[in-house]
């Protein structure tokens, strides 16, 4: 079978922008080195454009998980051509038809059954896909977005221009050209693409799946710190309308932080997150299959099977009931003067359903960690 035909012009700027960073910059670093300032501002480039592309391109622009003023949305699509990784429009056609289609070699841009090299970077270089006519019918509502249309419009223009016009002026500003092109130029281009390039490759075959199995998505916490929060992928695959990918306070997810701030200031509004039941409900699926699993190779696997899952049912319905409470007490907190809302009958059924449900999750990990 004859491969596809190669893009000459992705190979091109892959390979050469990983040769230059890889030899010619250490090779810089130990001859003449680099000074604070410089690493600092390629350091600042490098941020702003992976979090144009994590906060902007994937969950404002892809996912629409929250809605942003026209002035953030301009600096989102500059640091975009910045991180030179396609306009808007493109990028987040991909992205939905990656998340519609995952792990379906024939349609899926970057299937992760695919392999390691080709999800994560052989996708982009050869035409495996020239069949898949891109008219944007699945991005139809950015096509209303001004923003978005004039940069794909003049998307070779910004890319050139912030591509050199940035390490450039930034070069003959503080007296050291070279070092502003391998520095701001080479290596902070080759680190966000790559970072980015980690989504579609080692997270969806490196880590946990938390929350589902049916697709090839995991969680990974190193993987989170170098992509802005991205790493937690196993829970975007399933709740891919949340803003948020890491849910708890400890989770390192700055573009959360950055978007969750941004609201303070009037830039984002809308946040969207997924109900807290439901995300529990996933987690605690996960554990009961996976400790069913674990337990079938048991002597007594069908008794401790059948415990565990009279355990788990249990939590369940304790799950429910504090949950429907729950609900009722903050609907109940929006009607009426929060001190009456604190003295009444509902709160006190509410702490004791919390208690209870805390008892019984202890008792759930207690039975897993014992079983298993």
């Amino acid at each position: 079978m004859k491969k596809p035909a190669i893009i000459w012009l992705n190979v091109t700027v892959f390979v050469v922008t990983f040769l230059v960073a890889a030899i010619a910059v250490p090779y810089r670093a130990y001859t003449t080195g680099f000074t604070s300032t410089e690493i600092l501002f390629a350091l600042l480039c490098f941020v702003y454009c992976g979090m144009s592309i994590t906060a902007g391109y994937h969950r404002l622009w892809s996912h629409k998980t929250y809605q942003a003023h026209w002035s953030l949305r301009f600096i989102f699509a500059l640091g975009g051509a910045f991180a030179l990784q396609n306009s808007i429009l493109h990028w987040s056609s991909d992205h939905r038809i990656h998340h519609k289609h995952v792990d379906n070699n024939d349609v899926d841009p970057y299937s992760a059954k695919m392999g390691f090299w080709y999800s994560h970077i052989g996708w982009m270089c050869r035409e495996y896909q020239a069949q898949r006519y891109h008219d944007y019918k699945n991005v139809r509502d950015l096509q209303k977005d001004p923003i978005v249309m004039w940069q794909h419009k003049h998307y070779l223009l910004l890319t050139i221009t912030l591509n050199f016009g940035i390490p450039i002026a930034f070069g003959l500003w503080h007296g050291n050209l070279l070092n502003s092109l391998l520095l701001v130029g080479f290596l902070r281009l080759v680190l966000n693409h790559h970072t980015t390039f980690f989504i579609n490759s080692l997270a969806h075959i490196w880590g946990k799946q938390t929350y589902t199995d049916k697709n090839t998505a995991r969680d990974n916490g190193l993987l989170a710190f170098l992509t802005f929060g991205e790493g937690y992928h196993n829970y975007h695959h399933i709740f891919e309308n949340d803003y948020r990918n890491g849910i708890r306070w400890w989770q390192f997810d700055p573009t959360k932080w950055l978007i969750k701030s941004c609201q303070w200031l009037g830039l984002t509004s809308k946040l969207r997150t997924s109900p807290e039941d439901k995300i529990e409900k996933m987690r605690l699926a996960m554990t009961l299959k996976r400790s069913k699993d674990k337990l079938t190779r048991l002597p007594n696997a069908e008794q401790a099977i059948l415990q565990l899952q009279q355990e788990y049912d249990l939590l369940i319905v304790k799950l429910n009931d504090y949950y429907h409470v729950r609900k009722t007490l903050l609907a109940a907190k929006r009607e009426k003067v929060l001190a009456e809302v604190e003295k009444s009958e509902l709160m006190k059924q509410y702490q004791e359903l919390k208690l209870k449900l805390t008892e019984q999750q202890k008792s759930w990990q207690m039975l897993t960690a014992k079983l298993v």
